[in-house]
């Protein structure tokens, strides 16, 4: 192994290195990482200006995933700044390292099948960009998460007091006052915080997981209403009259309503025999995760 001068970066780089493959699968790290099973690694990128409430989302998420059997890690700008970016200014250069490094980062935990959950300002769109392209390139999930919180909002709260100090001139180079920021092109997912709870932007974030298979249905905290909205009716309706039917009672009607009104989730219908099985010996759902189920929601057909 070799040091090459890189004068254009005042940097050292190392030569003559070379990637090891890993002997253990992503399947098998799921298989004994956290309580669910699965595989699950993945990178969320918290954007927004300072003050936004990346870091306050970002770690209610963590603390709901890990409460749920979830491997997650939380990295944050300031507490990376005193470590491993200690030795990085916020010049844009200095910016650009600093998100690259934390990219690596991020994969790495990704990899080892934790999500990884990445709160940095992250002021442009390139270095975001690159943060994306690099998990992309080994098949790596990657969500990026624009905590679209307004300056006039940001300034308000200055919880750090650095905005008041930005305006007075006593720190320079602070995004949102005298430097830019760049807004997401196209996130996965846009967040305001603004009038709105800590745990309502949780929930938004954890709905986009398990749509996108990362997250069983059993950690989303939300009813699934099955009700047909009434735009839908009449179509619904047309295409029930096509249907086979049968006779139910007035308890089979009741139990409907139940599953109808989503007080049921996540059953989307009556049990099959899988589920129903489930019920009866394990007195859970084990499909998509574990969902507490002691009580069997049938219809008998004679």
């Amino acid at each position: 192994m070799g040091i090459q001068r890189d004068d254009s970066q005042n940097v050292n780089k190392a030569t003559n290195v070379f990637a090891t493959e890993h002997k253990v699968s992503r399947s098998k790290r799921g298989e004994i990482i956290g309580s669910r099973g699965g595989f699950r690694g993945c990178t969320i990128w918290f954007t927004g200006l300072s003050g936004a409430g990346k870091t306050t989302i970002a770690f209610a998420l963590e603390e709901y995933l890990v409460a749920r059997g979830i491997p997650a890690y939380g990295l944050d700008g300031d507490n990376v700044r005193t470590g491993l970016n200690k030795n990085l200014g916020f010049a844009p250069e200095d910016r650009e390292e600093n998100i690259r490094r934390v990219a690596e980062v991020g994969k790495l935990f990704a990899d080892s099948g934790v999500v990884a959950l990445c709160s940095f300002v992250s002021p442009y769109n390139k270095d975001r960009e690159l943060a994306r392209q690099l998990h992309k390139s080994c098949g790596l999930p990657f969500f990026e998460i624009h905590v679209a919180t307004s300056l006039e909002e940001c300034e308000k709260r200055d919880v750090k007091g650095l905005y008041k100090k930005a305006r007075a001139g006593l720190i320079k180079g602070f995004t949102g006052i005298d430097q830019p920021y760049e807004s997401p092109e196209n996130p996965e997912v846009i967040i305001n915080t603004e009038s709105r709870t800590v745990e309502d932007c949780v929930q938004q974030i954890v709905e986009v997981l398990q749509k996108n298979d990362i997250l069983p249905q059993s950690v989303v905290e939300k009813v699934m209403d099955l009700t047909i909205p009434e735009e839908n009716l009449a179509e619904a309706l047309a295409e029930a009259e096509q249907l086979p039917s049968v006779e139910i009672t007035k308890l089979d009607l009741q139990w409907l309503q139940v599953l109808g009104e989503g007080w049921a989730t996540p059953l989307t219908g009556f049990m099959r025999e899988r589920e129903f099985l489930q019920c009866q010996h394990f007195n859970c759902l084990l499909d998509h995760g574990v969902t507490n189920q002691s009580v069997p929601v049938v219809l008998p057909v004679h």
